[in-house]
């Protein structure tokens, strides 16, 4: 098999070692503080179908950018405590380099919230760091029928692709990433470097 890219795994390895306040254990949320002055309420974010509106048409990555965290935020909480203790616990014991540990917390939160995206695409990610990218690529497939829409997930097919030579898969799904989250700035990059591989040069 073809090396792969160090940054493919440093960015596989990411998706499980940002679970971020969204896992924190019940008892470990950080309280909400008062504001010194009363004022009016922020607008709420607007539904997924509305805020994948808006990210596949923002200007600039900035404006991509917080709109694709609002996203991952929504995406990234499964509406168990248990499982996204189980998430966080994961993703500690990524950052301890056991995968084999994280792998097999992953296990009990795809029991426990078999429709949960996410947890298909991270468990995907320690799959993939473990070397073993036919899970991996399981994985994955688990995840994108359960929210087609999971960009960072196309993204990491693209990767696995990429890492076993089909430039071709990795392409289409790269190009699929960007037509949910068009600022993927190093994903374009990537589509322009592939492009000619698999469709020829201009003349």
């Amino acid at each position: 098999m073809p090396r792969r890219p160090a940054f493919m795994a440093a960015t596989l390895a990411a998706c499980l070692l940002s679970a971020g306040p969204a896992f924190a254990a019940p008892g470990d949320r950080q309280p909400s503080r008062p504001s010194a002055k009363a004022g009016p309420e922020a607008p709420r974010p607007g539904s997924l179908d509305e805020l994948f509106g808006r990210l596949a048409a923002a200007k600039d990555e900035a404006e991509a950018q917080g709109i694709a965290n609002l996203i991952e935020r929504r995406l990234s909480r499964s509406g168990s405590d248990t499982a996204d203790l189980l998430m966080s616990r994961a993703g500690e014991a990524l950052e301890g380099k056991d995968a084999a540990l994280a792998i097999e917390l992953l296990d009990r939160v795809t029991q426990l919230k078999p429709d949960w995206a996410e947890a298909w695409h991270r468990r995907a990610a320690a799959f993939f760091i473990l070397d073993d990218p036919a899970d991996a690529l399981a994985d994955l497939h688990q995840a994108l029928s359960r929210e087609p829409r999971l960009f960072g997930a196309w993204v990491s097919l693209g990767q696995v692709r990429l890492s076993g030579g089909d430039k071709a898969g990795a392409l289409l799904a790269f190009r699929k990433a960007l037509s949910l989250h068009p600022q993927l700035s190093e994903i374009k990059t990537l589509v322009e470097r592939l492009s000619p591989d698999i469709e020829g040069r201009d003349l």
